[in-house]
């Protein structure tokens, strides 16, 4: 089930005056918003009211949720070869997540939602990789994450 909210959450989250909120409500361009004795209550669809476009008048500049950075998961296999023989407490993590220009590595991550494997053997990613995991979910550290140090 969807969420609902005020005139007055649903203005915030559209980056709008309530007052111009209540003119898009009461000209029935709010999708599923309803009337409940004198106060609107406006279901939110991906976080944000929907609104419907107008037929007059310049377009609204509706506040969009920002897409997901892409991040290319890989295992850093230079780390896998200058670890071996060496203690576990001196061993450096091996799973590389680049994403929004930062790179951070760990032993083990969780990727939270659908995520494609990519192999371009001709075309690598500037680290030197030709095998990597892409997806635009959540991706989580188990046991910690570590900044990228050369």
């Amino acid at each position: 089930m969807n969420k609902c909210v005020c005139t007055t959450e649903a203005a915030a989250l559209l980056g709008i005056s309530s007052r111009r909120l209540r003119q898009l409500l009461d000209s029935g361009r709010v999708r599923g918003a309803y009337k409940s004795g004198k106060f609107w209550i406006i279901p939110l669809f991906n976080g944000l009211p929907q609104i419907s476009k107008g037929s007059r008048g310049p377009k609204g500049k509706w506040r969009k949720n920002r897409a997901p950075a892409l991040a290319k998961i890989n295992v850093n296999r230079n780390r896998i070869g200058t670890n071996n023989g060496k203690p576990r407490e001196q061993r450096q993590p091996v799973i590389s997540v680049k994403r929004s220009g930062n790179n951070l590595y760990g032993n083990q991550v969780e990727i939270l939602g659908p995520c494609r494997i990519v192999y371009q053997p001709d075309k690598p990613l500037n680290c030197g990789a030709r095998l990597w995991i892409e997806t635009f979910s959540d991706v989580h550290f188990i046991g910690g994450c570590f900044p990228a140090t050369s």
